[in-house]
């Protein structure tokens, strides 16, 4: 420590503010805040650290800044300000370098409701972020449709009004308007819709409606019927939308779950959004992290990310684990709040850990896909590989995969096939046919069995590895059928699917459901391209072997030719060439006698 550094450590302020650490080349490599200055910064200091990332952040450590504010909430605000602004080396820091989109409500007389990336402090509202842009038009569509606000961009006074600066426009015309700018509508009755439309942004879509259906009998009672009719039309539209939004929660209170997945230094929050026990909303945030950091750190950072945003504040936010300086962060919350807000850690089975639980599978994904993209760009495996493995929670990338598929006509010349692609490219010195020997009828069970024991049965024999993923066509029959087998031979740690035709439906042992693939996975091309080529492959064995079968049959019609002697020829012709060959042909393969007598059965046809 140099004595610069050890000057300013021994005369620390006992206030709250902020302090930054900057290392040899006065760059800032972490900022913190604290309650006390003096306590907080001299606890870095101690020989007793136990934490790697505190001793490598101290190591690196070669002078030290300092703000002193009013209170521990104002340093943590700015706290929060200075780690976006400068992303030091050994705080988290967020990844999304994009701007996400708000739906704003701005702070005029008769305000306007548009999409925007540019967050004025005007007064103004704001909802959102929006992270699915798709998600956010959609509610802005139904908005437009549902009410009549106004989509110009003009500047509404009750002066311009009175001047009749402006003339209604095509809106007005086709009813999607009630024209503000001539004041042809009041300004309470205009912001009474705007303050409706908050209703439906803050998920108390049911709350409206019953808002509205009071509103509908009073306007029928008063025989407004006109209004009454439009009134209907709204809770219709409204009802409809509500139906979309899924219930998760029966007790109708407004929380956020928040859920982490983290490895090395990546991090994938899911935030979602839960008001009046209705999902409405779904957020994720993407972070960087030291790889020693502690689970605590994680969530106090991304509550404070998330939260700085212009976004409600619920009554409970449900989490995994307690954060870091929750007191101060609870405290920092419910300035923002509309009503006080609290951190809840379900322990039992209940709805909220239901949630919790569905919340980390979302960030699990979202964790997955920053990894595949880190894949991708490295080059080192086949991005549609490492997408198999995320989507079927494979424990092992599945760089040799092995597909059978069985194939006969009515329980006749039973055949099966097994392709093998490497790196996600068929292998085709790798395929293998086999003819059913056991099996007699049209039994696909039974076949996938054999074929399945016989094809592992010499793998252990012959001291092979078991490929990383096997497949079976087929749906669950198929796949238990072949995990039956594999149990009997003693087979552990094999992974295993079935991909059923009818809905292209991809099992897994032990689950009773179909797994969940989107249509356009570039993992789902895959594996029925797998499917398909180990079709193609049986069905043309199966041909050949018919058409072998018959051709045979015809053979031995002739007197003096036996089984054997028609096989050796079909090995070397095929029937319409020995109809056509002479006799020194057939002789070097059959000898004299035998094809003379050929020669004599064709010719007297």
């Amino acid at each position: 420590m140099n004595t610069q550094l050890e000057d300013k450590l021994n005369n620390l302020p006992l206030l709250p503010g902020i302090y930054q650490f900057l290392n040899e080349k006065g760059k800032v490599i972490y900022v913190g805040k604290a309650k006390n200055l003096r306590n907080r910064v001299r606890s870095y200091f101690q020989k007793n650290i136990e934490s790697p990332k505190t001793a490598a952040l101290v190591s690196k450590v070669a002078d030290l800044q300092l703000i002193i504010t009013d209170s521990e909430i104002e340093a943590l605000v700015l706290e929060n300000n200075l780690i976006k602004d400068l992303k030091p080396r050994y705080n988290i820091n967020l990844k999304d370098d994009k701007t996400f989109p708000y739906i704003r409500i701005t702070n005029e007389p008769f305000p306007q409701i548009f999409p925007t990336r540019n967050v004025i402090k005007d007064g103004s509202k704001y909802f959102g972020p929006y992270t699915e842009v798709k998600n956010m038009k959609s509610s802005l569509r139904m908005l437009n449709k549902i009410f009549k606000i106004r989509s110009c961009k003009l500047d509404i006074t009750e002066e311009a009004i009175e001047k009749k600066k402006f003339k209604v426009c095509l809106d007005y015309h086709i009813k999607k308007c009630e024209g503000p700018c001539e004041g042809l509508v009041t300004q309470a009755h205009y912001n009474g819709m705007v303050n409706q439309v908050i209703k439906v942004l803050r998920g108390k879509t049911d709350e409206l409606l019953d808002e509205l259906k009071m509103q509908m009998q009073s306007a029928s009672e008063k025989f407004e019927f006109e209004k009454a009719a439009e009134l209907r039309d709204r809770i219709n539209q409204l009802q409809i939308y509500s139906s979309k939004q899924k219930v998760v929660s029966t007790d109708l209170e407004d929380r956020d779950i928040i859920s982490a997945a983290y490895e090395g230094k990546d991090v994938s929050a899911t935030v979602l959004n839960i008001r009046s026990g209705k999902l409405v909303g779904k957020r994720q945030l993407n972070l960087s992290a030291d790889e020693n950091e502690e689970q605590t750190q994680i969530y106090a950072s991304i509550i404070k990310f998330y939260y700085a945003e212009f976004v409600e504040v619920p009554q409970e936010i449900v989490l995994e684990t307690e954060p870091e300086e929750a007191e101060s962060l609870l405290e920092w919350l419910n300035t923002r709040a509309i009503k006080k807000c609290k951190f809840f850690i379900p322990q039992r089975q209940s709805e909220a850990k239901s949630l919790l639980m569905m919340c980390k599978q979302n960030a699990i994904l979202q964790l997955k896909e920053i990894q595949l993209q880190k894949m991708k760009k490295e080059g080192n495996v086949p991005y549609v590989l490492s997408a198999l493995q995320r989507d079927l929670r494979l424990k092992k990338l599945p760089r040799i995969i092995e597909c059978f598929d069985n194939s006969n006509l009515q329980g006749t010349d039973a055949v099966a096939s097994m392709v093998v692609f490497v790196d996600g490219k068929p292998k085709k010195s790798l395929y293998r046919k086999f003819i059913i020997k056991t099996v007699e009828g049209p039994d696909d069970f039974a076949s996938m069995r054999e074929i399945i024991s016989r094809r592992y049965k010499r793998v252990i024999e012959e001291n092979q590895p078991v490929p990383d993923l096997i497949m079976v066509d087929g749906g669950k029959g198929q796949l238990s059928s072949a995990t039956e087998s594999l149990d009997k031979l003693g087979i552990k740690d094999y992974q295993i699917i079935g991909l059923a035709k009818r809905l292209e439906e991809v099992f897994l042992p032990g689950e009773s459901e179909a797994q969940s693939i989107p249509k356009t996975s570039s993992s789902l091309k895959l594996i029925q391209h797998v499917r398909d080529e180990a079709h193609r492959f049986a069905i043309t064995f199966h041909r050949e072997r018919r058409s072998k079968r018959t051709f045979t049959s015809e053979l031995l019609e002739i007197k003096g030719i036996g089984e054997k002697v028609a096989q050796k020829l079909l090995t070397k012709f095929s029937l319409d060439e020995i109809k056509k060959a002479d006799e020194a042909k057939l002789t070097e393969v059959v000898g004299e006698a035998k094809a003379r007598l050929i020669l004599g059965h064709y010719r007297n046809l």
